[in-house]
């Protein structure tokens, strides 16, 4: 299983408008990539590119580009992983529960592709206008500077 854990992915009944097979997805991106985008796994805490970035401008998905989050809604939780409180749209994300690993969560997925971006988490007292901590894999994102 290597250093990132494995969560075996919901199935899901949906269509997406991006749409590939998985020999497709392993050719595109970095095999780190494919196991946290496409089979659910999740980085070591403190170890991605953006869980301490400051940078302004728009997070994108990956694996096929969606601009799903911009650089005002994150914010320190000090979990480990980037935390933003909001999507830049709801339309951009998918909400799945997620029963693995023996609890119950809320999987957070690209609309466009079905990408695995990480989980969000309500009600924890963050002091954010949502209340809510979309906890987000760096490897599911990519940053664009400067178009916030």
């Amino acid at each position: 299983m290597g250093i990132f854990g494995t969560d075996k992915p919901s199935k899901s009944d949906r269509t997406y408008p991006v749409a590939k097979t998985e020999e497709e997805w392993k050719q595109l991106l970095t095999p780190a990539e494919y196991q946290v985008l496409r089979q659910a796994g999740t980085e070591p805490a403190w170890m991605g590119e953006y869980t301490e970035t400051k940078t302004v401008g728009v997070y994108r998905c990956r694996a096929c580009q969606t601009e799903l989050f911009r650089s005002e809604t994150k914010f320190d939780s000090h979990c480990g992983w980037p935390s933003f409180f909001s999507p830049l749209a709801e339309d951009r994300i998918e909400e799945i529960v997620d029963r693995t690993l023996g609890m119950s969560r809320t999987e957070v997925r690209c609309s466009a592709c079905g990408s695995h971006l990480g989980h969000v988490f309500a009600g924890e007292g963050y002091g954010t206008p949502t209340d809510l901590r979309y906890c987000i894999n760096s490897l599911s994102i990519s940053l664009e500077p400067g178009t916030a």
